[in-house]
């Protein structure tokens, strides 16, 4: 048995196995492959890691939709999960510091007149998001001219704009890069509005395995294990989150 304090484990693994929450809704972070049924991702990476150092058996909790999968924090499904990190969110979990960010931009039809992530935010613009989502729950904060229509899950979202009744579709980089082929003539704009923290969280009261987990995060972006994951995924517009103060 790894030498792991009491309260750590606890917080972390109260059932004697790693009970993790993943959003396969994000493929960047975790992904099956069809033929063989394994996972794959930075996230299943951070697992099986954290799962040696605990020297603990790891139990994957899938989910497809980051909403119910945060949802559940209070229900005890879960001891860790993985997704972007936000002050809404923050009123069920707690958050470690960001182990990467991924690049959030707009997706738009070609005639469009918007160039850059930044020129969006403007009178009159409608801009489609699936609802919770992390860059969702940040656009509905800061948006300041632009009008923000949530959606139902990102399919939604994506068929707002094919209609033309949005100017903007907002998401991942590399998510709309994928898309852009489903929407000839659409394109990706350049820059971002933000880049979605993406970090471990523990459901509420569990600080001596939150406490563990900044650790363990900050140790792993150092070590170049984030770096080797992101590497591995071979997607574009994500990095290594900067460490924490």
């Amino acid at each position: 048995m790894v030498d792991i304090a009491a309260a750590v484990r606890a917080d972390l693994v109260p059932t004697g196995k790693l009970r993790a929450g993943v959003n396969y809704g994000n493929f960047i972070l975790a992904k099956k492959d069809g033929a063989t049924g394994k996972s794959s991702g930075v996230a299943i990476d951070l697992l099986q890691e954290l799962a040696r150092r605990l020297g603990v058996p790891l139990e994957i909790i899938a989910y497809d939709s980051v909403a119910v999968m945060g949802d559940a924090a209070p229900t005890n499904v879960w001891d860790i999960a993985f997704l972007g990190s936000d002050p809404q969110r923050e009123k069920l979990m707690s958050f470690t510091p960001a182990y990467l960010e991924i690049d959030a931009t707009y997706l738009v039809p070609g005639a469009s007149p918007f160039r850059a992530a930044t020129e969006v935010d403007r009178e009159g613009a409608r801009i489609a998001a699936p609802v919770r989502a992390n860059f969702e729950l940040f656009l509905g904060r800061n948006l300041k001219h632009a009008q923000l229509v949530s959606t139902q899950g990102g399919s939604a979202a994506f068929d707002l704009l094919a209609a033309g009744k949005v100017d903007a579709l907002a998401g991942l980089t590399q998510v709309l890069l994928d898309l852009v082929e489903k929407l000839p003539g659409s394109r990706v704009l350049d820059g971002r509005f933000m880049g979605v923290q993406q970090a471990i969280a523990v459901p509420k009261g569990r600080s001596s395995g939150l406490d563990y987990l900044r650790r363990v995060v900050e140790e792993v972006k150092v070590s170049g294990l984030v770096a080797r994951a992101i590497e591995r995924t071979g997607v574009r517009g994500i990095s290594v989150a900067p460490l924490a103060d």
